[in-house]
């Protein structure tokens, strides 16, 4: 039942995260033109420079919050990350004693694996 639900919570991510693409992908490109006008900015000592460069820097941060809908993709993706986990963690299920039975246990689950 367990792995049902983290099928279930992983494929409901996954179809989030598609459909969410595009604007991930608008936010992504938009920050990274963003960093680099930042950086030229900081560079520049003409002053008509940095004002040009501060009006692109506007538009294109206009544009970056217009992919808003990117931040439900990166969660969703956030989500799969966790799902992934969460299906691959296996837990033993006996103890480490002293008990002979639970050797016995340990040792017969170790056969079966081989």
């Amino acid at each position: 039942m367990k792995n049902f639900g983290l099928l279930l919570a992983g494929g409901i991510a996954a179809i989030v995260l598609l459909s969410n693409l595009g604007p991930l992908i608008g936010l992504a490109v938009s920050v990274a033109v963003l960093y680099f006008i930042f950086k030229q900015f900081l560079k520049t000592e003409s002053f008509g420079w940095k004002i040009a460069l501060g009006i692109l820097g506007v538009f294109v941060l206009l544009t970056a919050a217009s992919n808003i809908p990117a931040i439900i993709a990166i969660v969703a993706a956030y989500i799969l990350y966790i799902v992934y986990k969460k299906w691959n963690d296996k837990k033993p299920s006996y103890k480490e004693e002293n008990d002979p039975f639970q050797n016995f246990e340990k040792q017969w689950s170790d056969l079966n694996k081989n």
